[in-house]
């Protein structure tokens, strides 16, 4: 668990319909991104079910109810909340009008640490495509542009060579080992974090 040091961007009661309205941004290979809708709870399901396996190893145990439409509507819901705050933003990627994975970005704080977290997967049928490294690229630069944040940190597990490729292609930085940082498969396990500066990083050395 970790405590925010600032305030939330916005304190607004509800998503703004303009943004959960916005049209799909083109990713890679004919993929897009888009805002997380309420609508997308049946996909959401399929698309985890599908995926069931391929994740296992990288994400908390998930029980049966998990994959079911109306617990994925329970998720969605508590993310739009958050959206709503300011506190996540909560995207989905998409081929065609098939669900191939998800990017978020949490725990959004204002104040002196101007930070969120990041997370993302995608599709066993999609990956080494580039999707992963073009949705990282989409979220850092809405981080930068739309949010003005002024850092983003992600944690992978330390044998996660595909997630730290992508994420050292997108510019981000090794700063340590979390011991026992998230429980996965079943296990306390220690992760590798990472963080990116977006505004106030030192000029390189020459």
């Amino acid at each position: 668990m970790t405590q925010s040091t600032g305030q939330p961007w916005s304190t607004g009661a509800s998503t703004p319909k303009s943004m959960l309205d916005k049209q799909p941004s083109l990713l890679a290979n004919g993929t897009h991104v888009r805002l997380l809708h309420r609508d997308d709870a049946a996909r959401l399901s399929e698309a985890y079910v599908r995926n069931r396996e391929h994740l296992a190893p990288w994400e908390p145990s998930r029980d049966e109810k998990f994959f079911t439409p109306w617990h994925q509507l329970n998720i969605i819901h508590s993310k739009l909340a958050q959206h709503a705050v300011g506190q996540e933003m909560p995207w989905i990627l998409l081929a065609a009008d098939r669900i191939i994975g998800a990017i978020t970005l949490t725990g959004i704080v204002r104040g002196p640490f101007l930070s969120a977290n990041l997370g993302y997967w995608v599709d066993r049928d999609f990956t080494g495509q580039g999707i992963g490294s073009a949705a990282v690229k989409f979220a850092v630069d809405h981080a930068r542009a739309e949010l003005g944040l002024h850092r983003i940190q992600a944690a992978t597990l330390i044998r996660n060579r595909a997630s730290r490729k992508i994420l050292q292609r997108a510019g981000f930085q090794e700063i340590g080992i979390a011991p026992y940082y998230l429980k996965i498969a079943g296990s306390w396990q220690d992760h590798l974090l990472h963080q990116l500066i977006l505004h106030g990083a030192p000029a390189p050395a020459t």
